[in-house]
């Protein structure tokens, strides 16, 4: 009977306590917590984004690259939507009523009782207009948000763009973005967005019945505060950026520069490029469809995606392997008839040089030389199939240690590993028959089946003035307020060969450039400083060579190695070389001279155009033989694409002296 007793008050101790739980979660959710609330008065509070200003992105000297300016959303909540005059709206915001109509539907279709975007990318004096009227369109609302704006219209395959978001981009980053936000797309905009972004800030904002704002609910005790975005020190110098991007106006090609000690790109200009502000805004579709239009494939990132063979320009490398190797000491000398003979083929030099050793070698960029060494590389364990297969696999090894044949990881994004054959891509090019050192004799100058980038070959240079290791290339040298980067960018990679086989390599490097016997000689720098160089002269299939010319400077603690890379513009010598000059000269001494030999400008390099001429290869319909005659006589009138680049060579002044332009080198 007590058991009895007992368990009835238990059971309803429990009833009781049951009671309590439900009336304390009342209370709570009708008094202390505001979410239900907010869930049933969504007509009338709404939680509006606040988005925080990107992070500005400096040059190394403070000088600012991108920042932002103000702009507003338009938004709309079709269900809240009143009638009210269309057409005053319309006129504000600069539409038409079947824009008008098609925005709206488009609205609904999203969602009746969702604000979605109706107008994006508001002017400030738009906005100022629209404010004033906000209470006759009910159901309409103004969000304000901060784009893109690029104070020197410079370094845009640098910097990049910013689009908006797509499906893929709100998947990965779990929902952070929601459509028609905006993301980095290319460029350091995308390779450093997470720290760019910032964090939304939210705000519960309650309207009256005439779509009036009367502030922040609760006095703002729900709300959160918008975040901006890190701020970016970049590595680049603008000064040099703003200047290699005019030396390489109306050209197709690319300019690296980087500080050897650090890995940190000092320049990064690949021609041809575009206003950065062009992709910012309303015109941004407009403006993306014309760039993507240019022939020259202006989207196109030249320093880390366009696709050369090294030319002569691979020379110093191959010579260093050779040194290392002990096939040659900086006393071996070959004799240079003008050619060298390898089977049963004849590889041409383009002058001959007779007894020849490894500085003067490299200095006069003597093909037969870097042959000869090449073969001895190829030989020296013997020369049956076998033992030059593996002889060359180890030679390979060697080149890819120095960044050759895949990407060097630079923090951009759309890097691309170009092409170094291992012997398993010979044996699959050849089918499994015999190939040797004079199937393969080509690689011997940097031709073949052999590419690299821009950055790679300005890497080479790097590890050729830092005696034997680089840092990998890196664009930003610091984030927010003192943070520090990523420690794989501090970090030194050693390629292998003992310092002091660099001398002898760097000794060739200096005469191709201050020599009388260089190839290099306008590249010469004034006022006594030395650059080591070597110009290079990259075969081009689809029309006239690339010039090309790799150094650094000065010899002793060198502060700048680069890569100028110029397509369709003949000897390294007549366009590469100067225009590294002046570069160099301008980022150690921030001034520019004439050169010496032939009183050429940097005005002269920038005033050339070396486009090339692209045929309209649609049909043509000639429908009197009077038009087909005056077509001949104005084609006959047109400069052939050699006179006019003839004409532009002849404007520069440069004079061919002692066969120094004239040679294929």
């Amino acid at each position: 009977m007590d058991q009895l007793f007992n368990r009835k008050y238990i059971i309803q101790g429990i009833f009781v306590l049951l009671a309590l739980i439900l009336l304390g979660r009342l209370f709570y959710i009708q008094i202390v917590s505001d979410k239900y609330f907010l869930n049933a008065n969504s007509n009338v509070l709404r939680k509006q984004y606040i988005y925080p200003a990107r992070g500005v992105i400096f040059d190394r000297n403070n000088k600012v690259l991108a920042q932002n300016q103000p702009t507003y959303d338009l938004l709309v909540t079709p269900n809240d939507v009143k009638p009210f005059d269309t057409l005053s709206l319309c006129h504000i915001i600069g539409i038409d009523m079947d824009q008008f109509r098609e925005k709206f539907r488009k609205a609904i279709v999203q969602s009746r009782y969702q604000e979605t975007i109706f107008q994006k990318l508001i002017s400030v004096q738009t906005y100022a207009m629209l404010q004033e009227r906000m209470y006759n369109y009910r159901g309409f609302n103004v969000r304000k948000r901060t784009i893109r704006y690029y104070p020197d219209s410079i370094a845009s395959h640098f910097l990049g763009y910013m689009q908006e978001v797509n499906p893929k981009d709100i998947e990965k980053y779990q929902g952070y973005y929601k459509s028609a936000d905006y993301i980095g797309k290319s460029g350091i905009e995308k390779a450093y967005e997470v720290e760019l972004r910032g964090t939304k800030g939210v705000t519960y904002m309650l309207y009256n019945a005439r779509n009036v704002a009367q502030g922040s609910y609760n006095n703002g005790k729900l709300d959160s505060a918008a975040t901006s975005g890190e701020q970016l020190i970049s590595t680049i110098d603008s000064r040099i950026q703003r200047l290699g991007e005019q030396l390489l106006a109306n050209k197709v090609g690319s300019v690296v520069a980087i500080e050897p000690s650090t890995g940190e790109v000092l320049a990064f200009v690949s021609s041809p490029g575009y206003d950065p502000n062009k992709l910012v805004g309303n015109s941004f579709s407009t403006n993306f469809k014309a760039i993507t239009a240019n022939p020259n494939r202006a989207f196109m990132v030249r320093p880390i995606q366009g696709q050369y063979s090294p030319g002569s320009a691979f020379k110093p490398l191959d010579a260093l392997i050779a040194l290392s190797e002990g096939v040659v000491d900086p006393n071996t000398t070959f004799f240079c008839p003008g050619y060298y003979i390898a089977g049963n083929r004849k590889f041409k030099c383009e002058h001959t040089d007779g007894p020849t050793s490894l500085r003067r070698g490299i200095a006069r960029s003597c093909n037969t030389y870097f042959y000869n060494i090449f073969y001895k590389l190829m030989t020296k364990n013997g020369s049956s199939y076998a033992k030059q297969q593996s002889t060359y696999n180890d030679w390979q090894n060697k080149v890819r240690k120095f960044g050759i044949g895949d990407t060097l990881g630079i923090d951009l994004p759309s890097e691309k590993a170009k092409k170094l054959f291992r012997p398993e891509d010979y044996d699959k090019q050849h089918k499994g028959k015999y190939w040797g050192n004079t199937t393969i004799m080509s690689i011997a100058i940097g031709q073949g089946e052999i590419s690299t980038t821009p950055l790679q070959m300005a890497n080479i240079m790097a590890i050729i003035a830092n005696q034997g290791y680089y840092v990998k290339p890196h664009v930003v040298k610091s984030i927010g307020n003192g943070k520090g980067i990523n420690p794989k960018y501090k970090e030194k990679h050693y390629v292998g060969i003992d310092q002091r086989y660099f001398g002898p390599v760097i000794d060739g490097m200096q005469d191709a450039v201050n020599s009388s016997i260089g190839t290099a000689r306008e590249s010469r720098l004034p006022n006594g400083l030395i650059m080591c160089g070597k110009t290079g002269t990259v075969e081009n299939t689809h029309g006239k060579s690339h010039s090309v010319f790799i150094g650094f400077a000065p010899r002793e603690n060198p502060k700048i190695a680069i890569a100028v890379i110029i397509e369709n513009a003949g000897y390294g010598g007549t366009y590469a070389a100067p225009i590294a000059s002046f570069i160099t000269e301008k980022y150690l001494t921030d001034t520019l001279s004439d050169r010496r030999i032939n009183g050429s400008t940097a005005q002269m390099f920038m005033a050339d155009n070396l486009l090339p001429i692209f045929q309209d290869k649609r049909p043509k319909t000639l429908n009197k033989k009077a038009d087909s005659i005056a077509a001949d006589s104005i084609k006959k009138k047109l400069p052939t694409k050699t006179k006019v680049a003839q004409n532009q060579f002849n404007k520069t002044a440069i004079k061919p002296k002692n066969n120094a332009t004239t040679t294929k080198q």
